[in-house]
């Protein structure tokens, strides 16, 4: 049988067709036969030996066994190399239907790789770690890949609460869960229950740096963990609900290729951001590397459906800021509204005509005395309170205006689109303090995004 296959890879090498980077591809050639193509009845018909493996005389007409042929073909040892219709290179590709069209002057591009068209399991028991991984093609072992990810039994069930573990009595669905075990039959068996419902999901894949225990395939070391991460990030999309959203955090080494499957898979219009996590300083033995010091790792941000994703600003709590030192007394019109040093004012609330006044009764203390004092100051009087602030992508208007607050040293009003007011003093816009104090746990405070 050995023999016969290596017969019918030489001749079939020959058609252009059938051959992709030099290698055949074993689902065209089963393609062709299951169509009873008829060139490749021709070459088969032709050679003694296929024809007596593979076609059957009936009054005098050769019937082509096209199911066994399509065993022969899926036989390991035919072409044994996990089949993919897709190059043995990574690279952006017109998104045409085709595997072949590289980069060309085009809008439409998505990410190709060896075994895209694969299911990866990435099993990590003991066991599994550190074996050479399986791809199961689409097309040529659909019945695997839906064995694969039929919906499992979960055994072994606990529950947990605040006094520990409890006997299980029932599932609601609405439990908290922790399952333990590969986490793409997980997402597969769960999916049809929790189809369209998650809100967020956060995942913290391998980085494939090489110490992930996580061991891929040598020969495509990208491909394998693109496959692994194209499996699972399918899974995650059809379990967030319309205004659901995934977090991927990532390093460098994967950043680029993550960056493009995502686009692919939740669609480059619901990409909202890559957000920049320091996650180590440049001490120890990173300052001995040569190069640039690694400190920096992403967290990619997409929803399901970016229009109906609501974002929902938080705020941390943060210490007074030095720049909002000036206090505005708005009696009158704007024009007559008059500026006063945030400190002069602190020192007044305390009942001092003067600093000097103050820092012989306070002593020593009075520096400590007069941050705390001008901190309060601040959160009370905070609608008073301003900093003079350059805006975000001034309008040439705006810019024109800015100039003549600076040279008529005046305060002027500028209405912006959606009709609300700025007030620019000395070429910049004043920034109210009050916009900074939000209710943080029911409590008011200086706050920052």
């Amino acid at each position: 049988m050995q023999n016969l296959q290596i017969e019918l890879a030489e001749i079939l090498q020959n058609e252009e067709n059938l051959v992709i980077d030099g290698q055949l591809n074993k689902n065209k050639i089963i393609e062709l036969a299951l169509h009873i193509d008829a060139k490749l009845i021709s070459i088969l018909l032709n050679n003694a030996s296929f024809k007596k493996h593979f076609f059957t005389e009936v009054n005098g007409v050769f019937v082509f066994d096209k199911i066994e042929f399509q065993r022969f073909v899926n036989n390991k040892s035919f072409l044994p190399d996990s089949y993919t219709a897709f190059k043995n290179k990574i690279g952006l590709v017109t998104d045409d239907g085709s595997t072949e069209n590289f980069i060309k002057t085009s809008e439409d591009v998505v990410l190709v790789w060896p075994h895209k068209d694969c299911i990866l399991e990435g099993g990590q028991t003991k066991e599994d770690q550190r074996r050479s991984e399986i791809f199961w093609n689409e097309t040529l072992a659909p019945e695997q890949i839906d064995r694969l990810l039929d919906p499992k039994v979960f055994t072994e069930w606990k529950h947990l609460d605040k006094d520990g573990e409890q006997e299980v009595n029932s599932f609601s669905g609405k439990e908290n869960l922790i399952i333990k075990g590969n986490n793409l039959l997980g997402l597969s068996s769960i999916c049809e229950r929790f189809k369209g419902q998650v809100k967020l999901i956060y995942i913290d894949p391998p980085y494939n740096t090489g110490s992930d225990s996580f061991q891929y395939n040598d020969n495509f070391n990208h491909s394998t963990w693109l496959t692994f991460m194209k499996n699972r990030l399918e899974y995650a999309r059809k379990l967030l609900r319309e205004d659901g959203s995934i977090f991927v955090h990532i390093d460098h080494h994967q950043v680029g290729y993550i960056n493009v499957l995502m686009d692919e898979i939740f669609g480059i219009e619901n990409k909202v951001q890559i957000i920049s996590v320091k996650t180590a300083s440049p001490a120890g033995f990173k300052t001995v590397n040569p190069g640039p010091i690694d400190v920096t790792e992403y967290i990619l941000f997409y929803t399901k459906n970016k229009p109906a994703f609501q974002f929902r600003k938080s705020y941390v709590p943060v210490p007074y800021n030095k720049n909002y030192n000036l206090y505005l007394d708005k009696g009158g019109l704007f024009s007559d509204w008059k500026f006063t040093p945030i400190k002069d004012k602190a020192i007044e609330s305390l009942g001092f005509v003067s600093e000097a006044e103050a820092k012989n009764k306070f002593g020593s203390s009075w520096n400590s005395v007069l941050k705390a004092t001008i901190e309060d100051f601040a959160c009370k009087h905070a609608d008073n309170v301003v900093s003079i602030r350059d805006p975000h992508k001034p309008t040439d208007t705006l810019k024109e205006l800015m100039v003549k607050s600076k040279l008529e040293d005046r305060i002027i009003e500028y209405k912006r689109e959606d009709n609300s007011i700025m007030y620019l003093y000395k070429g910049g816009a004043l920034a109210f303090y009050s916009n900074k104090m939000k209710k943080i746990d029911g409590k008011l405070s200086v706050t920052e995004l």
